[in-house]
């Protein structure tokens, strides 16, 4: 199955000697403008019905023409049940529970957040990436914005870019930190050796993570970490970085560690919370369509509530 995009304008005369590509960006809002440019350059929009580049200026009375037939991904939807927070016209606010791969991929061909976004809105099959403008790892719990329409990603992944939206997690880490609050700046790269992780690396890209304890415990904190960006395996990478990783992350230093106290119930939960212990709690942002701004909260699922009551002492 496919959709076809067809469009034909005339650029007006006050956008004389600007480039093309800027030009049809204003025009046609709703596609990006690395999306635009794409067509441009692949012929599958014209001007007076000539290829041509992005850089080309118009002059006024041009007429565009954009044709593009885009394949839909209908045949990958599966029913798998989504926790819907919120949802409109033009866009989807899910609490993914973990364990939930966001995308196809090696070892993960179905029984993903894609599958189920094509079965619960199918209209995402024609959206690049079936409207998943940002993710969580696999085992990390929360909320989720989704596009439904070509315009709402296109304000989404601006304002992502901006840093206008704000992600707000929770994350239970071994030791206590201090001091209370900070800010955790290093840039974040491939690993040298293993490709699947991630670390500080001088020549990886910028990024800055806000902590600040919510609660202390014998051997272990609860901490709020709020992104300022959003690289891959961010928070894990930062909290490690200052010797607090993850409770259930091996891979970033959060092997299971007896604690001191003995207690038989809490050893035994630490053994079972095999994921890392993190939750998107917090999201908020400005509707990509009305503006309005907007904001929900999620608390976090079972396990790591479970962790919190024994860490609490209950």
């Amino acid at each position: 199955m496919s959709l076809r995009i067809h469009h034909e304008f005339v650029i007006p005369k006050d956008y004389a000697l600007q480039r093309l590509d800027q030009a049809v960006a204003t025009l046609l809002p709703q596609y990006s403008r690395a999306r635009l440019q794409q067509w441009i350059k692949d012929g599958a929009l014209t001007l007076d019905g000539n290829s041509v580049k992005p850089r080309d200026k118009v002059f006024g009375g041009e007429v565009v023409v954009v044709s593009v037939e885009q394949a839909s991904e209908t045949d990958a939807a599966e029913d798998i049940p989504l926790d819907v927070v919120f949802e409109d016209d033009n866009i989807l606010v899910i609490n993914k529970p973990p364990g939930l791969v966001v995308h196809p991929g090696a070892g993960n061909p179905s029984g993903t957040l894609l599958n189920a976004l094509l079965a619960h809105s199918p209209e995402v099959a024609h959206i690049p990436r079936g409207g998943i403008v940002h993710r969580l790892d696999k085992d990390t719990s929360g909320l989720m914005v989704v596009a439904k329409t070509l315009e709402a990603q296109n304000g989404l992944v601006r304002d992502l870019q901006a840093r206008a939206v704000s992600r707000i997690y929770e994350a239970i880490v071994y030791g206590l930190v201090s001091p209370a609050e900070g800010v955790i700046e290093g840039a974040i790269g491939r690993h040298p050796v293993h490709r699947k992780k991630m670390a500080l690396r001088p020549e990886g890209k910028e990024a800055r993570t806000h902590y600040r304890v919510l609660e202390s415990f014998d051997e272990h904190t609860l901490v709020e970490c709020r992104l300022n960006t959003g690289r891959t395996h961010q928070i894990r990478v930062h909290m490690q970085s200052l010797g607090y990783p993850l409770v259930g992350d091996p891979t970033y230093g959060g092997h299971y560690r007896r604690p001191r106290s003995g207690d038989a119930w809490l050893e035994q939960t630490l053994k079972a919370f095999n994921r890392q212990a993190l939750h998107a709690k917090k999201l908020a942002l400005t509707h990509p369509v009305t503006g309005k701004k907007m904001s929900w909260q999620a608390e976090p699922p079972e396990d790591f509530l479970e962790l919190l009551d024994f860490l609490f002492g209950g």
